[in-house]
């Protein structure tokens, strides 16, 4: 058998070397027929689709070589997907009409809240624009997780391929040193397959860079994707498009005021994400398992398998109290915007309770956002106590007034916690009558007054 009788064998060389005709038959044995693939897709008949495919084998191998992670190929798959079904380069007129609603929208938000609106330029992007804003992001909040499914894959992979290890197995010796190569590039190849399709996903779907509550911009910017938005208003029967942008740009533009006003907030819920990434553990009867029924000639299909049930159900107790904590943030923080909104909007837009219903049930139902990071980190992310949040921070302002309102995010050991959300309204009680500052106060004086009598007991003694 050469390689102009079967073209498909010019790839086998690629991949093993000599060892290119044992190669074809130990993949006959296990079912496959490369030759029928090849026509089957049409390689055989295209030596330029073979040039093709060769170049992009090449691509991948050098590309994953002593990464965990393919995150180039990570990057080229987001930015694939965010352009299905078209991603228009956004023009200077769509540009300046979004900007000209984030100025108004500003303004509305000007009488409701006393933070201070970004002396950033907002940002109007294309998906693709967004995917490259916002990719770093993901990466650092997703790269430990991915990293570590991308080991366990590659040992599965490894297990199934070369048995236990013998020298003298077939498969083993079947791989020489390109198919290990090939082999070593699959789970990188996978991995990076897998951040870029869900990043892609939330891509296709994002407003801003402020959906989920979570900041993907590494300033406090405002940010707008026309396509994302037109999108959305076509779902929305009766409702005027400027006032589906003005609504989102309101409430994209009160996320960045908190954010800016509230630095810690960001690095906060970062750490916090870490923190329950870093106890993370993989199922591996449940990956063994995915791995054997999508097999392992197609990537596609593994990054596929990646999405069903991979991570270890249980938390440990430490990961549910930082899932409490990140719930309970997220909720404060989207409970303050929607009453920030509401009361800015309130004056201006005739659709406000039909658009604010549609948003509430896109987050309670779990938006694109929600699914990425449930895809990415194994991480439910339902902030259970929305309606609460904004409840609080609506009876805060209507009896203390937007200031004092606002005042409470100076410091993270002002908010509310989680037993706080569950008797809103006692906390509020206690807000208004000052009662947390006494507090407060009471402790520091017993601190100091401790400090104090320390001193002069030493000084007596002396």
């Amino acid at each position: 058998m050469t390689d102009d009788q079967t073209p498909w064998m010019r790839l086998l060389r690629e991949l093993f070397g000599d060892d290119a005709e044992e190669a074809l038959e130990e993949l006959q044995r296990m079912g496959m027929d490369p030759q029928a693939l090849a026509q089957a897709s049409g390689m055989g008949a295209s030596p330029a689709m073979m040039d093709h495919v060769l170049r992009q084998i090449r691509t991948l191998l050098s590309q994953s070589d002593g990464q965990d992670v393919n995150w180039q190929l990570a990057h080229d798959v987001a930015r694939g997907v965010a352009a299905q079904g078209g991603d228009p380069t956004v023009t200077a007129h769509i540009a300046s009409e979004h900007r000209a609603v984030v100025s108004e929208a500003e303004l509305w938000l000007d009488a409701a809240t006393e933070l201070d609106p970004s002396r950033l330029e907002p940002r109007v992007w294309s998906r693709a624009e967004w995917v490259e804003a916002t990719l770093p992001t993901w990466r650092s909040l997703a790269g430990p997780v991915a990293i570590s499914v991308s080991q366990a894959l590659g040992s599965v992979l490894g297990r199934e391929l070369t048995g236990d290890e013998d020298p003298d197995d077939p498969a083993n010796a079947l791989l020489g040193v390109q198919g290990k190569a090939m082999l070593g590039s699959v789970s990188p190849t996978v991995c990076g397959m897998h951040v870029g399709q869900a990043a892609g996903e939330m891509a296709r779907e994002a407003f801003g860079g402020t959906d989920l509550g979570i900041p993907l911009l590494p300033e406090p910017r405002v940010a707008m994707v026309p396509q994302a938005i037109e999108d959305f208003a076509q779902g929305l029967e009766g409702v005027d498009e400027r006032e589906v942008k003005s609504f989102l740009a309101l409430r994209e533009a009160a996320h960045v005021r908190l954010f800016q006003a509230a630095p810690w907030l960001q690095a906060s819920l970062h750490s916090l994400i870490e923190r329950y990434a870093q106890g993370i553990r993989i199922d591996a009867e449940s990956l063994d398992e995915a791995v054997r029924e999508a097999g392992f000639g197609d990537p596609a299909k593994l990054q596929k398998a990646l999405t069903r049930g991979i991570f270890a159900p249980e938390h440990s107790e430490e990961q549910s109290a930082t899932l409490e904590s990140i719930e309970t943030l997220l909720a404060l923080i989207e409970g303050w915007v929607q009453d920030v909104t509401m009361r800015a909007a309130a004056p201006h837009l005739a659709s406000l309770g039909q658009l604010s219903e549609m948003m509430r049930r896109r987050r309670a139902a779990g938006g694109p956002a929600e699914d990425t990071f449930a895809t990415l980190l194994g991480l439910e992310l339902r902030p259970r106590r929305m309606r609460d949040a904004a409840a609080l921070w609506a009876a805060l302002a209507s009896k203390a007034g937007p200031a004092a309102r606002d005042q409470v995010w100076s410091h993270p050991d002002l908010l509310p916690t989680a037993e706080d959300l569950a008797d809103w309204s006692a906390w509020v009680d206690r807000r208004v009558a000052g009662d947390d500052e006494d507090d407060m106060d009471r402790e520091l004086e017993r601190l100091l007054g401790g400090e104090a009598s320390g001193d002069a007991g030493e000084g007596e003694q002396d």
